[in-house]
């Protein structure tokens, strides 16, 4: 069992709209910041061919989600494209209690119960370079149809329209570069990349109303 840090941990949590390429920051950040554990979430929706429970998500049914919302076990939990995804409470609580650098990847709707519970967690929003990037991006996966492609493209305006609610803001237009912010922000040398700078403010104008 891990002994208790005196010194608690730290709790990243990283938003994007869909397709704007956060879950490939986030294994790319991990693997070159071996400190920082990654929060594996709950989820209600099918696996995908290349993920493996309990390292991707906790695969859970319907009814099972819904009995640890009754008893009030996440964290933060919301249904995103027909499905539900959740964080658990406890398994965060004991990792920060123990002194660890926890990261996880959820969707605006969930940063924002976070920050209600533990306000002291760094929020940071990856966005797109451009609306035909992130249809790009979409179309690239292979694993959505058409019909889910254009119904995520519709959604990604209301999701954009959150960015500002977030610590940080990383840009992935270079994906290199915006490995290089993510790594900063989490090494507490991000100053340079809160959410509110004039050009994600310019972005981020054009990203909603396009």
């Amino acid at each position: 069992m891990t002994q208790p840090s005196s010194e608690r941990g730290r709790l990243y949590v990283v938003a994007a709209p869909s397709g704007a390429g956060k879950t490939s920051l986030v294994k790319a950040l991990m693997a070159r910041e071996p400190r920082i554990r990654f929060s594996v979430s709950y989820t209600t929706r099918k696996p995908r061919p290349n993920e493996i429970p309990g390292r991707d998500y906790h695969f859970v049914s319907a009814e099972r989600f819904a009995e640890m919302v009754g008893h009030n076990e996440f964290l933060e939990h919301a249904r995103v494209f027909d499905n539900s995804y959740g964080t658990g409470a406890h398994t965060v609580e004991e990792a920060l209690a123990n002194g660890e650098q926890l990261l996880l990847e959820i969707d605006w709707q969930g940063a924002r119960q976070v920050r209600a519970r533990l306000p002291e967690a760094c929020s940071i929003f990856v966005l797109p370079p451009s609306r035909a990037a992130l249809e790009l991006r979409l179309k690239g996966r292979s694993t959505d149809s058409d019909e889910v492609i254009q119904r995520r493209l519709r959604d990604a305006a209301q999701d954009l329209s959150h960015w500002s609610e977030f610590d940080y803001v990383v840009v992935n237009d270079r994906f290199e570069q915006a490995l290089e912010d993510l790594q900063a922000i989490v090494e507490n040398r991000g100053s340079h990349l809160v959410a509110r700078r004039p050009e994600v403010v310019q972005l981020a104008t054009r990203l909603v109303s396009a």
